[in-house]
């Protein structure tokens, strides 16, 4: 089977048309002018018409919808503030359903009450909210420090928050006894590290200057260590009386 093109070429050529040696190139050279300018044409009438035409219509609807909007709005000046209150309630919906959203400020009430809550009590049941907390890490062993912060420009940033950020009804403040009491040891009473309870190194800072807030205010008790002293030292003995008098 011949190609396209030189049928086409050939259909071009005059039949009186004879040249001593025939070859494509020579063919080419002549007619080459004609053949791109045939192509030309059958692409602008192929192409470019039916899209000028869709494009005619879709400016003739789109001028109709802006009009028939401007009756609306002359119509019906009442009905418009209802409007725009849905408007505005379904573009609010999304973001306060968004879970990574952090800019909603939870009071400390509202936190106290959720810990005694039936919901705390199946999510966490009567264990700290860091005990089944795991780290990602890079490697075998993680880093000494945690991130420095889970939550960016309101977002939460990563994809394994600290037990804190995480929930965004525990929030840290000395008036939260029962949350503080849980990053406490038991046994030597001080603050549990880092990298035992997984907290970002900004909820940490946060966790110490509450817990000393409510030792402050009396709200939390702590242990101070018992020293026995031998004050005979600071006593002088008979010899040293003798001596000075």
């Amino acid at each position: 089977r011949k190609p396209l093109v030189l049928v086409f070429i050939k259909s071009l050529v005059p039949e009186n048309y004879v040249t001593a040696a025939p070859t494509k190139m020579s063919v080419l050279r002549l007619f080459g002018g004609e053949i791109i300018s045939i192509y030309r044409q059958t692409l602008l009438t192929s192409f470019v018409g039916p899209t000028v035409r869709l494009i005619g219509t879709v400016s003739q609807q789109l001028l109709a919808a802006a009009s028939t909007e401007k009756e609306a709005e002359t119509t019906e000046e009442g009905g418009s503030g209802g409007d725009e209150e849905e408007t505005t309630d379904k573009q609010r919906g999304p973001a306060e359903d968004d879970p990574k959203d952090r800019t909603r400020v939870i009071p400390v009430e509202t936190s106290v009450r959720y810990l005694a809550s039936e919901a705390y009590r199946q999510t966490y049941q009567d264990d700290p909210v860091w005990k089944h907390y795991r780290r990602n890490h890079k490697g075998a062993y993680p880093s000494k420090k945690t991130r420095k912060t889970c939550i960016r420009k309101g977002r939460i940033s990563t994809g394994n928050p600290c037990p804190i950020c995480r929930d965004e009804y525990l929030v840290l403040d000395h008036n939260n006894i029962d949350l503080l009491k849980q990053f406490i040891s038991p046994q030597t009473g001080d603050v549990l590290s880092y990298r035992v309870t997984g907290l970002c190194q900004k909820k940490h800072l946060q966790l110490l200057v509450a817990v000393e807030r409510a030792m402050d205010r009396g709200m939390l008790t702590f242990d101070v260590p018992f020293r026995e002293y031998d004050y005979s030292e600071y006593y002088a003995t008979n010899e040293v009386k003798k001596a000075i008098k």
